[in-house]
């Protein structure tokens, strides 16, 4: 944590606690929070048991993934507890406790020269735009609400970088209720331009679901599929992605959200729209659906001024340095693992693919020769004359030990075993003759 904020804060957001079990402790809680130090205690900022552990979760999990991705273990992350991006160096802010956004971003520039956040929360990501606005290695991107006192403020379309970062702060400042289509139409048009000049070697996305429609704190009219368009955009790049969750106060749009965007993540677009019976079915009423419609009020982001803000920023991005190179470095960053760690980590997942590309071959090569079977004697064979390798059948007991019971094969799992061992044992065997061997196949068959 002590890598993006300060020891002192740290120290002290692991060291306060409530203390309410008593009315002499509460008054000692109150007065220890009483200067609001770090922005501890404030209003959107409160304390509570847990706040330290739940911050190493967040940050854990959005680190975790960037190793992952630094060391090629997968080409996509989620982490739906993290994106809090309003928290700074020195203070929380916004419910935001520990920014595990920048945290990630510092270990993933130890692999990549450059990356690219995008923050798609109603809110400005000014933490992570704060944490990175003198360099140009981290373009920061947020597509958010502005003006009229929104929280937090900042994020306005002339902040764009200093120094050496000056152009690779990119702000889309949007008013009240932004449908579908005007939001997706913005995002595509200038995430186009910014990926042909700046050239990021991985992007992290933060999906704050607070840009729903209907959020209890949110302006946008969106719907959870105008939403997911950017998820989907993003991840057709091709690039090492670490998606993040963020704000939402609408609590079951948050869940149909990043539901919906975690199946467009592995590629799987049919999920139901009536949702499945369980636990917090009622939770969902009275759509008990995926997908929810949006509100009737109109957009007050004419098409003038979204035509302003992609011409705006298409200028900013004419203006900066393209593709900007990195220097020369006297040091190679400490890794967060070591080398020998990283290299078994990678083995065993080789390892674990190939055990499982072979034993899924060895399946499917067995149901063929089943099917050839039945269609030859028309008749249905059991589980244990389909395989009749004992290893393959234990194995596929192993991963599927519901599709051979009673109910659906007619055989017993424990007489399946034994028939396979006999199988197993017969098939060791070599016939003499012609007709020993005849019979042999009879049996076998």
């Amino acid at each position: 944590m002590c890598t993006f904020h300060s020891e002192d804060y740290i120290k002290h957001l692991k060291s306060v606690v409530p203390q309410v079990y008593s009315e002499k402790a509460h008054n000692e809680a109150q007065e220890l929070i009483k200067h609001k130090p770090h922005n501890l205690g404030d209003s959107d900022c409160p304390i509570f048991p847990g706040i330290f552990e739940l911050s190493e979760i967040s940050t854990g999990g959005s680190l975790d993934a960037a190793i992952m991705l630094n060391h090629k273990m997968t080409d996509l992350c989620i982490n739906w507890a993290g994106g809090l991006h309003h928290a700074k160096k020195d203070e929380s802010s916004g419910f935001c406790f520990v920014n595990d956004i920048v945290i990630a971003i510092i270990e993933l520039l130890k692999y990549h020269n450059r990356v690219l956040y995008i923050d798609i929360d109603v809110h400005h990501g000014d933490g992570v735009e704060e944490a990175f606005y003198t360099t140009n290695r981290v373009m920061t991107v947020s597509f958010h609400r502005y003006g009229e006192g929104f929280f937090p403020g900042t994020g306005d379309l002339m902040d764009i970088g200093c120094g050496e970062g000056k152009f690779f702060s990119l702000n889309v400042p949007l008013k009240p209720f932004v449908n579908d289509e005007q939001f997706t139409e913005i995002f595509r048009s200038v995430m186009t331009k910014v990926r042909e000049h700046y050239r990021p070697d991985a992007v992290v996305l933060q999906c704050g679901a607070d840009s729903l429609a209907g959020d209890k704190l949110g302006t946008h009219n969106t719907t959870i599929k105008g939403h997911g368009e950017c998820v989907r955009f993003v991840k057709s790049w091709g690039l090492p992605l670490l998606i993040l969750g963020g704000g939402g106060y609408t609590i079951k749009n948050v869940a149909r959200c990043w539901a919906y965007e975690t199946g467009l993540s592995v590629n799987y677009n049919k999920l139901d729209n009536n949702l499945p019976v369980n636990d917090f079915y009622e939770f969902y009423g009275p759509e008990y659906t995926l997908h929810f419609k949006p509100s009737e009020a109109q957009s007050q982001n004419s098409k003038e001024y979204l035509d302003f803000l992609k011409a705006r920023c298409f200028q900013h991005l004419q203006a900066m340095e393209h593709a900007p190179n990195v220097g020369i470095q006297d040091y190679v960053p400490r890794d967060f693992f070591s080398v020998e760690s990283i290299e078994a980590r990678q083995i065993q997942k080789q390892s674990h693919a190939q055990e499982a590309d072979v034993e899924d071959g060895a399946i499917e090569f067995q149901r063929t020769k089943s099917l050839q079977r039945q269609q030859t004697t028309g008749g249905r064979e059991t589980a244990a004359q389909i395989f009749g390798d004992s290893g393959i059948l234990e194995g596929f007991i192993r991963r599927d030990p519901d599709y051979y019971d009673d109910e659906n094969d007619g055989t017993d799992l424990a007489l399946v075993r034994q028939a396979s061992d006999r199988a197993s044992q017969r098939s060791s065997a070599n016939p003499e003759n012609e007709t020993d061997r005849d019979a042999y196949e009879e049996r076998k068959y």
